[in-house]
């Protein structure tokens, strides 16, 4: 007890300078793990002195996180946004990861005369690209929403095989015609579970009426969770389960939804600060400079090599044009998957792991940095970027339980097309109804004639019934005018 208010009093300093090098890593277009993981070497042995060396520790911990980062990324993923991209996305997070193995390890096994099994174990380790890294990036990059959306896809999906494939690997198990059978059967089972407990749960919480607003959130975690646990007790992949069930959670009519995901994304941010800060706690410098050469010539064959045919050969069949499969090869950046991957071969106990997970933080700093600062000029070079991308309405919704209605809270964000759509033209469905308008602070009724703007927040009253049209309407009217099912925008 007598240690108690110092690491609380350490954990909340360390956490408050991590949250505050945010700020500074989006305004350098750098990811903030990097600041992270610089934070937790300068805490360890050789910085403040403080040793932390519990491999299985570390992976049951940077597990816990993983699942967090997942759960975070699963219901803040709009559908609207990654259907563009749907199947690149799901086609790259299939191909990538053999691909990488298989060409990184063939060029590891040669290059650095690794044993056939330890050299796939390495590029099983480095298939894995990070979510986190990828968009603290992409959000000044102005990326449209095709590329956004297959990147967000492959880096929600792929960690699941790449797991797989390091437990594999790292477990010396037999490999025969039974093993992709077994693949099969993870991956299926675990996409079952994950849309089975997401529908489930959307539909339980559409329906609940809980007594505070915060337990929402919280029950929407809780059933992400639950279908990691479920997944894996029952063999199969609970990271693919945790994601998918996190989507359809975040796409279905929940109450309170910015409420959840809102602390959705707090959870997240604290998954990666603490993830990251333990990262660089474990990490020891001096064995870093031995892993130098190794981590760059693995890091090289990886992005150079194997990244780009992994891209080529998963976009082919959907006609991806060779700017965008050139930017889809280079921002595949490597993040805290990796390091966690790592560390399961070393808490195993094999032999070469210290240095497979020392050459796996020369790559995430080295090739993080390189990838990062050339990302967002490459995309005007390439003519991808799309500067200045409207951002989607919000619609938070409360139940009035007592009268079978809906209270819809929407906010008009910059660039909308609800901007200078008279009321008359909204048309939102018979049983809906706008019933207030707050406008720079000050609130009125509005009336048929009243013509809505950026930052108003409208307040609208439907029936159980009419939910569903009415979020669709200022869904499509938000993306495409009043026109807007003339010209095929439904709001889905």
């Amino acid at each position: 007890m007598d240690d108690l208010p110092v690491v609380l009093g350490s954990g909340a300093i360390v956490l408050l300078a991590s949250v505050f090098a945010v700020r500074f890593s989006i305004r350098l277009g750098l990811p903030s793990l990097l600041i992270y993981l610089g934070i937790g070497v300068a805490i360890g042995e050789a910085g403040l002195g403080v040793e932390f060396d519990n491999p299985a520790l570390t992976q049951s911990l940077g597990l816990a996180a993983l699942v967090m980062i997942l759960v975070e990324g699963g219901l803040t993923t709009q559908w609207s946004a990654v259907r563009p991209g749907l199947g690149p996305g799901i086609a790259l997070s299939v191909i990538a990861v053999p691909v990488t193995v298989a060409v990184t390890g063939a060029a590891l096994h040669f290059a650095l005369d690794l044993d056939w099994r330890t050299a796939l174990l390495w590029g099983a380790v480095l298939s894995s690209t990070d979510a986190a890294a990828v968009f603290s990036v992409l959000r000044s990059a102005g990326i449209g929403r095709r590329l956004s959306g297959v990147l967000e896809l492959e880096s929600g999906l792929n960690d699941a095989p790449s797991y797989i494939a390091v437990v594999l690997l790292a477990t010396n198990v037999t490999v025969d015609w039974g093993l992709p059978l077994q693949l099969l059967y993870q991956l299926g089972l675990g996409a079952v579970v994950g849309l089975a407990l997401g529908w489930v749960g959307g539909w339980l919480l559409s329906r609940a009426a809980l007594p505070a607003t915060g337990l929402y959130p919280l029950a929407a975690v809780a059933l992400c969770v639950l279908a990691f646990s479920s997944a894996q007790f029952a063999g199969a992949s609970g990271l693919l389960a945790t994601y998918l069930a996190g989507v359809v959670l975040g796409n279905s009519r929940l109450p309170h939804r910015s409420d959840t995901l809102s602390f959705a994304e707090g959870l997240g941010w604290l998954a990666q600060i603490g993830l990251f800060v333990l990262l660089g706690l474990f990490a020891a410098p001096e064995r870093l400079l031995h892993a130098v050469v190794p981590g760059l010539v693995a890091g090289t064959v990886a992005v150079l090599v194997a990244r780009p045919l992994a891209v080529v050969l998963s976009t082919m069949p959907f006609r991806v044009p060779w700017r965008e499969q050139a930017f889809l090869s280079w921002a595949g950046l490597r993040g805290a998957v990796p390091i966690v991957l790592a560390t399961i071969p070393l808490a195993d106990g094999r032999a070469g792991a210290q240095l497979l997970v020392d050459a796996v933080f020369v790559i995430v700093i080295a090739f993080t940095l390189l990838q990062a600062a050339l990302l967002t000029p490459l995309a005007r070079v390439l003519g991808v970027a799309e500067p200045s991308q409207p951002r989607e309405i919000e619609v938070d919704a409360a139940p009035l339980d007592e009268l079978g209605a809906v209270l819809l809270q929407v906010r008009i964000p910059r660039r909308s097309r609800l901007h200078g759509v008279y009321l008359a033209e909204l048309r939102v469905p018979r049983g809906a109804s706008v019933s207030l308008v707050v406008r720079g602070g000050e609130g009125f009724t509005p009336e048929p004639t009243t013509r809505l703007q950026e930052d108003d927040q409208l307040l609208v009253v439907t029936t159980e019934a009419a939910r569903a049209a009415t979020e669709r309407r200022l869904r499509a009217v938000d993306r495409a005018g009043p026109i807007a099912h003339w010209k095929g925008e439904r709001g889905d």
